[in-house]
């Protein structure tokens, strides 16, 4: 009998704070949560219930749950939080929330888990699973917009996925642009700050990472053979890249039914730019249902739109992990 059952046999609640997470997962353990996660989404295995995200009237805040059940990995829980965009003038992250796991078996509380590290992470590795499978093997430049909290993470998930010899970047507040440059210099990869045009006009694969309400990118600026990652639209509303681009590209996702209602896509779909069925899961590209690119020509683009079952399945690692290094808190109930 392991130890984590162990206990939850005695009663107990597991905590994970955000120190213990950061201590125990790193991008290899986040990459392969996230895409055996998406795989088993593919397979039938692990469902996400509705999301609920609202504007909560208050600091500008948005706030919500995301939710599933992953059956294969036993796995059921939600994450409560959202976006409170002042918080980074005080001196604390934006993204705020937390993860609860309970047992299926019984339905009790199992653990509590910090979320915002996990967030950051799982959404990297989210986007760095769609480049390992959808970007060009020969893709040298890589294109950020974006320069917040979460860009950095982007940017070294990325860096690991394609022999990248250049990052342009934009972002509205170029200060912020900073972050990202001592990133890329720190990991001894060329890195220039340019406008989006010139962006994609550049870059080989590009990740777009902010909370924009209208397209920061054109349909005539991408060149063919561009691999996007559309990872900061998760709100109905918000919106990245030009919808018409859908058209020209083939698109990936992580969930049709969240990318079409909440996701990039939800602004091509309303305007009739592209239909339903031709949104792919990336799920069926890592099971070999589909083989995803198909030619250097083509246009992919990933709408990450960030599921619950991805922060059920990196916290569930990070319980596992911190239990055997002794970094998890046991509390008797």
């Amino acid at each position: 009998m392991s130890e984590e059952n162990n206990i939850n046999n005695e009663g107990g609640l597991l905590i994970v704070s955000e120190d213990a997470c950061k201590a125990v997962i790193d991008r290899t353990s986040a990459f392969s949560a996230v895409e055996n996660v998406f795989a088993a989404m593919s397979h039938g295995d692990a469902y996400n219930f509705p999301v609920i995200r609202e504007a909560i009237g208050y600091a500008d805040a948005l706030y919500g749950f995301k939710s599933g059940f992953d059956r294969a990995g036993k796995t059921l829980g939600l994450k409560s939080g959202g976006y409170w965009p002042g918080n980074a003038a005080k001196g604390l992250t934006n993204h705020q929330s937390t993860i609860f796991l309970f047992d299926p078996d019984n339905g009790k509380l199992r653990a509590l888990v910090g979320g915002n590290y996990l967030t950051a992470v799982r959404t990297a590795a989210a986007s760095a699973v769609s480049i390992a499978h959808l970007a060009r093997k020969d893709s040298k430049v890589l294109g950020m917009v974006g320069a917040g909290h979460q860009s950095t993470f982007q940017l070294r998930a990325a860096l690991e996925q394609r022999s990248f010899e250049k990052v342009v970047a934009w972002n509205k507040n170029k200060e912020r642009l900073k972050n990202l440059q001592a990133v890329a210099e720190e990991l001894g990869v060329p890195f220039e700050a340019v406008e989006r045009e010139q962006l994609c006009a550049e870059a080989d694969v590009i990740i777009t990472i902010t909370s924009a309400f209208e397209p920061l990118l054109m349909k005539e600026w991408i060149k063919p053979g561009t691999h996007l990652a559309c990872m900061g639209t998760d709100t109905k509303g918000k919106q990245e890249v030009d919808a018409d681009l859908m058209s020209a590209a083939t698109v990936f996702t992580d969930e049709v039914a969240q990318s079409i209602s909440l996701g990039e896509t939800q602004h091509a779909i309303a305007s009739g730019t592209i239909k339903e069925e031709a949104i792919i899961t990336i799920g069926d590209v890592i099971n070999g249902k589909h083989a995803g690119r198909t030619s250097d020509d083509e246009i992919t683009i990933f709408d990450g739109t960030g599921v619950g079952l991805q922060d059920l399945a990196i916290a569930s690692v990070a319980v596992k992990l911190a239990v055997e290094k002794g970094e998890a808190q046991h509390i008797s109930l």
